[in-house]
């Protein structure tokens, strides 16, 4: 009979931790090997964690919304037939506060008061009551910030339900949310106040009173601050949304505002050009139609356009690699594999992007296998987190809804994605030896957005117009 500590697996190479967004298993429920125990969240996806070994969970080790690092001990399994089910003891506790510094001499005595006023501000700060709640990762953050509870309720959380979590109060703190003469005027005040406490405890009074004459003109930097924090401040305000009787408010979904937050941070980071093409796929559509019955008897899957798309683009990234790089600060790196992103829409109408790894090494039958499953996984909630980064290029199609052509957001930090759109019969002229002819063909647009900061106009047509040539000489022939 043994413990076995269950931790947070590695999710990728840029996830570091998770949001534990709810537990599958109580504690002295039996558990199997495979069985999912709790599910996390993280910026890419949510996803299951399934127990490695058979057993009796006999503890959880944090709780729900709580930031899990990876690599920590989420849940501990008793392996063994006698199992000892003990109630879990909470093993993240709010930060208690300080003990009351003893009392020195003289003056030793005032300033032991000031930094324990200072540390017991700060608490004081964080121990309001709301409705939100914060992680003790945060809550940590925010005091050795001097972030008081009022500011840290201003903070626009990303997490789950509105939750802050620790990259938006790091990036607030970033942006200079909390000026250092903010952080110390409630704390001198309150060391003021300690001070005269001591005053009347100390044999000479006159002597604790000094430091306080030297940090008196704080306040009146703070008051030289305030027009300029004035002046900045309408900059900041956003226009409030009048809502009418009869009007619905629904709140935005954790993925809903971790794709708007990405989306506005694309078009803030990257300089979007797009170029447009027509493609004549006839060829593409009588082909697919004459082996799609073949390729669904012999795999027992169907055969899309999808995977043929894919590879074109595959092959248009080998000839023009530097369409295969991402900006790093001043750098590009440009990318040794080619793992395209596929932009799939999920039933409740957010969008998730899973990623083909080494699309150029798979022929079309692996393509497409790779892309039923994707697909369905992500219709499901069934990706894990390594198979939504990564990416170096993406494709979206937009002509499954209709759309003849869109301009598509880059997936930061790529620089270009290509939007497919609707297949329509349309006449067209055909050039023929007897001269030109007006023929039913079937035709769609390729539009093409990429970063004009590091792609010009010329490398951002060619690439398109590589993927229309690549579609255009399909041969009717080929075997799949």
């Amino acid at each position: 009979m043994s413990k076995f500590e269950l931790k947070l697996p590695r999710m990728g190479e840029s996830v570091a931790e998770a949001t534990l967004t709810s537990w599958l298993k109580e504690v002295g429920d039996t558990i199997e090997m495979d069985e999912p125990i709790f599910e996390i969240a993280t910026d890419k996806v949510d996803s299951e964690v399934p127990s490695e070994v058979d057993g009796v969970l006999i503890e959880k080790c944090f709780n729900v919304d709580d930031v899990v690092e990876v690599g920590q001990t989420v849940a501990i399994i008793q392996v063994g037939d006698d199992v000892d089910v003990t109630e879990p003891e909470q093993t993240v506790k709010d930060v208690e506060e300080e003990e009351e510094p003893v009392l020195q001499e003289m003056v030793s005595a005032a300033e032991s008061a000031v930094m324990h006023a200072r540390a017991q501000t700060s608490v004081a700060q964080l121990n309001g009551t709301s409705d939100r709640f914060y992680s003790p990762l945060v809550k940590n953050i925010a005091r050795q910030e001097g972030i008081s509870f009022d500011e840290l309720e201003t903070i626009t959380g990303t997490g789950k339900d509105g939750r802050v979590t620790k990259d938006d109060i790091l990036n607030y703190v970033k942006k200079g949310g909390s000026t250092s003469v903010e952080k110390t005027t409630a704390p001198e005040t309150a060391a003021v106040q300690e001070r005269e406490a001591v005053s009347q405890k100390v044999a000479t009074p006159e002597k604790v009173a000094a430091p306080v004459k030297e940090e008196a003109p704080a306040p009146s930097v703070s008051a030289k601050a305030a027009p300029a924090a004035a002046k900045e401040a309408p900059v900041q305000e956003k226009p409030k949304t009048q809502i009418s009787r009869g009007d619905e408010v629904i709140p935005m979904t954790r993925m809903g505002k971790l794709i708007a937050k990405h989306m506005t941070d694309s078009v803030s980071t990257s300089a979007h050009v797009q170029s447009f093409i027509e493609v004549d796929v006839t060829n593409i559509v009588t082909w697919r139609n004459k082996i799609k019955d073949v390729f669904f008897k012999r795999e027992g899957e169907k055969f899309t356009y999808t995977p043929i798309f894919m590879e074109a683009v595959a092959k248009a990234l080998k000839k023009y690699p530097m369409m295969n790089i991402s900006v790093d600060g001043d750098s590009v790196i440009k990318k040794k594999n080619i793992n395209i992103g596929m932009a799939a829409a999920l039933p409740d109408g957010n969008l998730i992007v899973p990623v083909i790894k080494n699309a150029d090494q798979l022929n079309l039958t692996g393509l497409a296998k790779v892309v039923n499953d994707l697909a369905d996984r992500s219709r499901n909630n069934a990706l894990k987190p390594d198979e939504v980064q990564g990416g170096t290029y993406t494709v979206t199609n937009v002509g499954t809804f209709g759309s003849v052509f869109g301009t598509p957001i880059i997936n930061q930090p790529q620089v270009g994605i290509l939007a497919l759109g609707a297949i329509r019969k349309i006449p067209s002229v055909i050039e023929t030896a007897e001269g030109d002819v007006i023929a039913v063909r079937s035709k769609m647009y390729l539009s093409h957005s990429y970063d004009h900061r590091v792609v010009n106009g010329a490398l951002g047509s060619m690439f398109a117009k590589a993927v229309a040539d690549y579609l255009e000489n399909w041969d009717v022939n080929r075997e799949v």
